[in-house]
């Protein structure tokens, strides 16, 4: 609901604008499930443990994200003769740990020690390098829509290292739960939360907010109904929804848009976009929640440590078990969809947003360059995402 009038923006109805843009091949999550994923994500960011159910026949899985592991046991109320804990990495992390190439899988490590704060801490800690896995230590592939793979998108959610422990709970898996108090979570929900999330987002909010580049600038937030991640419109102008909109996807940096950091481009980039649009008059800018390329500003900055030691971006990414780029760009299109923006001219270096905006329905009529100059401290970045990440600089 948007309290007052809106002056000068041609998009949307004075009130409520309409939920319409549900994707019939996409899951459709309930209120319940919805509310499940947002209870385990919050159970194992504060170093819980949540039961994931998988497809088939396999186990139940209580898992607990590996980083928040302290002292000697990761799980309390399992009998001494539950079957042995293993512990789930990404496919990334293990070739890492020199381990076979398991692909884009999930991997079950089985093996480990005791299971102490001390044993994960080899095979989790992103400045291990080399091989580590002593003898007993084998690894399987976890199958598509297992437990397993599900528990790794899940840590991936709540920003933490996409490493967990893992115990099988046989038999009644939802008795078991209930009875030790714990959260249940199927992989299903798990693998349709990013999208729910996005076909969620409503606009809450808005307000002008003149800026020292442009005062004709207006402010409106979107936040999915579970109250979740917000995100930004910064429109500049009355747009003309009819013609192609100038339109840049903005990530969230932290450093670099509020402290000025030297490491990325991504500050200057954000002023150089505003710039420009309000230089032609009118446009938006879409300010994704998405932090450090989706992995967080804790990861982030794990992962700047990492640099620190010789890494490139898209290596020491990777050396924390994440894919090089972790950002989905399903939000910004229900975001344009709601500001009535069918056709684009798209402010960015990064193919990856062309086309990931016309897969799902926007015309990317026009990409407009945005080249930065560099300086002595991004300049290695710069030229990591030149010539391993495809943009055109």
């Amino acid at each position: 609901m948007i309290f007052g009038p809106r002056r000068g923006l041609p998009f949307a109805s004075a009130v409520c604008i309409p939920h319409t843009m549900s994707n019939s091949n996409s899951p459709s999550l309930s209120v319940r499930q919805r509310e499940t994923v947002d209870r385990a994500i919050a159970e194992l960011r504060r170093g819980g443990a949540v039961v994931v159910t998988g497809g088939g026949d396999e186990p139940a899985l209580l898992i607990q994200a590996a980083e928040t592991v302290v002292g000697a046991a990761p799980f309390e109320g399992l009998p001494r003769t539950h079957p042995p804990k293993a512990l789930i990495v990404t496919g990334r992390r293990a070739a890492i740990l020199g381990l076979a190439d398991h692909g884009p899988r999930s991997v079950l490590l089985n093996g480990i020690g005791a299971w102490s704060c001390d044993d994960l801490a080899p095979f989790i800690d992103p400045e291990v390098q080399g091989p580590v896995p002593p003898p007993g230590v084998t690894a399987s592939t976890a199958t598509a829509g297992s437990a397993a793979d599900a528990a790794i998108r899940l840590v991936k959610i709540a920003r933490l290292l996409p490493a967990a422990v893992a115990a099988p709970i046989g038999g009644d898996a939802a008795g078991w739960a209930s009875s030790h108090n714990r959260v249940v979570i199927a992989a299903s929900a798990i693998d349709g939360y990013d999208r729910m999330q996005a076909e969620d987002l409503r606009i809450v909010g808005e307000a002008r907010v003149p800026l020292a580049d442009t005062e004709n600038c207006r402010i409106i937030s979107f936040r999915p109904l579970d109250g979740g991640a917000e995100h930004l419109a910064i429109v500049i102008g009355a747009l003309d929804i009819h013609k192609p909109v100038l339109t840049r996807l903005h990530s969230e940096c932290f450093t670099g848009d509020l402290l000025g950091s030297l490491r990325c481009d991504c500050g200057d980039q954000l002023r150089a976009a505003i710039q420009t649009i309000a230089a032609q008059g009118s446009g938006v800018l879409l300010y994704l929640a998405q932090e450090g390329r989706g992995i967080g500003l804790v990861n982030k900055l794990r992962a700047y440590r990492l640099q620190d030691f010789g890494f490139d971006t898209v290596d020491a990414n990777e050396q924390l078990g994440f894919d090089d780029d972790e950002r989905i760009y399903l939000p910004a299109v229900h975001m344009l969809k709601q500001l009535g923006i069918g056709q684009v001219r798209l402010l960015t270096n990064n193919p990856a947003k062309v086309g990931a905006l016309a897969r799902h329905g926007i015309d990317v009529v026009e990409r407009v360059p945005q080249v930065m100059p560099s300086n002595d401290h991004n300049r290695g970045y710069l030229a990591t995402k030149a010539t391993r990440s495809g943009h055109l600089l």
